[in-house]
């Protein structure tokens, strides 16, 4: 069989993207998710997503991890998605899209810059153990503000790994989001993030940044909030209500086609 797949990134989260249309993709094939998302041995991405058609949206986002399971929303993802369905012609500018977390609203720049309407967020946690807070933001996150200048040297990968397995989140799992608090407020929040399902560092993780925004209103970060990944740069917006809920929040930054292909599968 030939599989016809598009590759998408934003600021460096990468994905296979497939158009599923005809339902004809495997989603219980968990081992060819996975070797396609390999980066030596398959077309090499953080994950793959599948556009399908659903009755009641515009489409439906089916996005796997790369281990090759079905994952929780996924910020970035979901933006790559959006452009992927205007270059499908699926949609023009405006879409009213589903994925894990529900449905999403999204708009899409000429530009490719696309704003993504998350979930509201209802409640957060202070994890005293790891000296940050946990957020649901479509995906569970974890932020831990660590001290100035200690980011850039920091080890990713050992230092999320052993929390993502550690006994308070072994169970369910966990992003861990790692966050420099700027030296003034005209500049970018730092953010580095170990992504479960992938199993590493990603170069930018959006449900990831948006957790941080948030989080970061309380270290007297205002909307909107611009980050910084190792990939590029994005914006959160959002509005803060009197129980302390977020609401109206919006993932902005672009989504960028990088090629197409066909693979024997």
């Amino acid at each position: 069989m030939t599989l016809s797949f598009h590759k998408y990134q934003g600021t460096g989260n990468d994905f296979v993207m497939v158009d599923d249309r005809a339902h004809n993709f495997d989603a219980a094939n968990h081992a060819l998710v996975q070797h396609l998302c390999d980066r030596r041995r398959g077309i090499g991405a953080d994950g793959l997503i599948l556009l399908r058609q659903h009755p009641n949206y515009d489409f439906e986002m089916v996005y796997f991890n790369a281990d090759g399971h079905l994952g929780s929303m996924c910020g970035n993802g979901g933006r790559c998605t959006v452009a992927f369905a205007r270059q499908l012609g699926v949609i023009e500018s405006h879409t009213r899209f589903l994925a894990a977390d529900g449905p999403h609203e999204a708009q899409i720049e000429a530009d490719g810059t696309v704003h993504l309407r998350m979930q509201d967020v209802t409640g957060h946690q202070h994890i005293e153990e790891h000296s940050g807070v946990f957020l649901n933001t479509g995906s569970p996150h974890l932020v831990r503000f660590m001290p100035a200048s200690t980011l850039a040297e920091l080890n990713v990968f050992a230092e999320g790994r052993a929390i993502r397995y550690g006994e308070l989140f072994r169970e369910q799992g966990t992003n861990i989001n790692f966050v420099e608090i700027p030296e003034t407020p005209n500049l970018p929040w730092q953010v580095r993030t170990y992504e479960r399902g992938v199993e590493d560092e990603t170069l930018s993780c959006g449900t990831g940044v948006t957790a941080v925004a948030l989080a970061a209103s309380q270290h007297g970060a205002q909307s909107p909030v611009r980050l910084q990944t190792p990939g590029g740069e994005l914006r959160v917006t959002f509005e803060t209500q009197s129980n302390g809920a977020f609401t109206n929040i919006f993932l902005i930054g672009p989504a960028t086609h990088v090629f197409e292909g066909r693979v024997e599968v």
